[in-house]
């Protein structure tokens, strides 16, 4: 997808390089000018490519540094993202944000889950997100408020499961997860898997993906989805071989809640499929252990119930009816 030239463009590289040349000056002895430099450079109204990996490590290095340093580098982050009128600036932002998620320091990561302090729904406030300067600006602000949105769930998921949901994560915790989770309780456990189907959910929203083709900024957030959609599969594979574990053991309305979210990660499956094209023997294993569990726990239900399936009872109650209207 091809990028017009407007003169707003051109307005927003001189804007751009006035910002840069005055913070420039007066962040030789002021490490809060310093950091707001370093997301200025990453965040320029041009070109509309993804920011460069040296100004991405520059924010993530300021974040290691102190507490206050790294608040201080989300509060100038989030002041840059819902002060822009620009499509562009605000998708890099929501680039740096995601990730901060995936490979940022500690104290960087835990000042993003706590900015605001409410933090919830509308998080990033970009719901009402519009940039209609030409078509493809207007394409691009639909990207804009769901990857937002998108981002806002992951954060919300990271609360739920108490650490960022990434690969670094999951190869820090590795040893020990399948053991803390086998003293986790039912109703944490469906609270978990819940989050991460709702997480897939999101991830099967986003817009039409045949504008993907030629766009470095979407691309770079498929392949950021991506990567969290193989990570969410694995915390989600854990709690289910869990729950295969408990099954016998389990409380009648525990399976009720757990099939509900079965069927709908289930609903998830063509469209994620197509979304991001992924094939691995983890993703299909999720399937397959989706559907067992789904019918095993109808095997319990039935057994629950006094030994009439739910397919049954509906059947004879269909047949009990015709009769007694033929009578």
């Amino acid at each position: 997808m091809g990028r017009e030239t407007t003169i707003r463009d051109i307005l927003g590289v001189i804007k751009d390089k006035a910002s840069l040349s005055k913070a420039a000056l007066l962040s030789k002895s002021n490490v809060s000018l310093s950091l707001r430099l370093a997301i200025l450079r990453a965040t320029t109204h041009g070109p509309p490519a993804p920011p460069d990996d040296h100004h991405l490590s520059a924010i993530l290095s300021f974040g290691n540094s102190s507490r206050t340093t790294a608040s201080a580098v989300i509060t100038a982050l989030m002041d840059r993202l819902n002060s822009t009128s620009n499509c562009y600036v605000a998708f890099k932002c929501l680039l740096i944000i995601h990730h901060i998620i995936k490979r940022g320091p500690f104290i960087l990561q835990d000042q993003l889950s706590v900015f605001p302090a409410t933090g919830g729904h509308n998080y990033l406030k970009l719901t009402a997100f519009r940039d209609g300067a030409t078509a493809g600006s207007w394409v691009i602000s639909a990207w804009v408020r769901w990857y937002a949105r998108y981002l806002e769930t992951l954060l919300f998921t990271s609360r739920v499961l108490g650490y960022f949901l990434s690969p670094s994560s999951n190869s820090m915790i590795k040893d020990s997860q399948e053991e803390r989770i086998s003293h986790v309780l039912n109703v944490d456990l469906i609270k978990d898997v819940d989050s991460l189907t709702g997480l897939i959910e999101e991830m099967c929203k986003a817009p039409d993906t045949t504008q993907v083709e030629g766009n470095v900024l979407l691309n770079e957030v498929m392949g950021l989805l991506g990567d969290d959609y193989l990570s969410a599969v694995n915390e989600i594979l854990l709690r289910l071989g869990e729950f295969k574990k408990r099954l016998s053991s389990q409380s009648f309305g525990d399976s009720v809640e757990l099939i509900r979210t079965l069927k709908r990660l289930e609903n998830c499956k063509d469209r994620i499929g197509i979304l991001l094209g992924i094939k691995k023997p983890s993703i299909d294993i999720l399937w397959s252990l989706t559907e067992e569990l789904k019918n095993e726990i109808e095997v319990f239900k039935v057994h629950k119930e006094g030994g009439i399936s739910p397919s049954l009872r509906r059947e004879n109650g269909s047949e009990s009816a015709r009769l007694g209207s033929e009578l």
